[in-house]
């Protein structure tokens, strides 16, 4: 499996040279190319990327605007995210709706969607994919993940959300009280201990990573990663990583 960061910033005005685009990654394996989340960034540049299909997460605008003047390949997306994207001119014949927990082969590439808390208006997922031996986990936006041990089960990496390093970005709706937003890289760092999984790569990132000083949070990612025994890395606009 070939994984290419397309993108790698949240939805922050700041940009650097390393995150100019909105998250978005592209998943290779022996001829098939998914592409996952398509945000504003990538509007118009479809054609360049030639994607087999694209798959998406939820439907903010970081994650699925890209798609605003239609797509040339199918989108697979839940039918909560289609609601949100329902004027979008996608033709029904390349609208592909997912189940959650339901494996999708694309290709060469199985895809399936695991419900995480995320946003109430724009509900998420992440996506466990799989290719020949190789399974990683793949969720740009989270507060948690429900049914997690299932979700990181014998993945060899986990792709998580960078908007914060130890803030705390959760809060409560009003209404409801229900979490939303996003956990920070130490908890997910914990995740990844908790249920085994040896490597952490982090995308969508914030204004901790954007914008400052780089190498600093580098390091500092570093030390809380080597503390729960696990390797981690910051993902960059263009990063390759081929995975065996």
């Amino acid at each position: 499996m070939k994984l290419t960061f397309l993108g790698t910033r949240g939805y922050i005005d700041p940009v650097s040279p390393r995150h100019r685009m909105h998250t978005a990654t592209l998943v290779e394996y022996r001829g098939t190319r998914v592409m996952i989340d398509c945000g504003e960034t990538w509007l118009g540049r479809l054609d360049d990327l030639r994607p087999d299909a694209i798959v998406i997460t939820h439907a903010h605008p970081d994650h699925a605007f890209g798609l605003k003047h239609g797509s040339p390949c199918p989108v697979y997306a839940t039918r909560s995210a289609w609601r949100a994207l329902r004027r979008f001119p996608i033709p029904p014949c390349r609208r592909r709706t997912l189940r959650l927990r339901d494996s999708v082969a694309i290709g060469r590439i199985a895809v399936e969607a695991f419900s995480v808390v995320h946003s109430i208006r724009a509900p998420a997922v992440g996506y466990r994919v799989s290719a020949g031996r190789v399974k990683v986990f793949y969720v740009p936006d989270v507060v948690s993940i429900r049914a997690r041990s299932e979700a990181l089960r014998d993945i060899s990496v986990y792709i998580g959300d960078g908007a914060a390093i130890t803030r705390n970005m959760v809060r409560r709706e009003r209404k409801t009280g229900t979490p939303i937003g996003h956990t920070p890289i130490s908890r997910q760092l914990d995740w990844c201990r908790d249920e085994g999984v040896p490597r952490m790569i982090v995308t969508h990132c914030g204004s901790d990573i954007v914008g400052r000083d780089e190498a600093a949070a580098i390091a500092r990612l570093e030390t809380l990663a080597a503390l729960r025994g696990v390797a981690i890395a910051i993902a960059h606009d263009g990063m390759e990583l081929v995975l065996r």
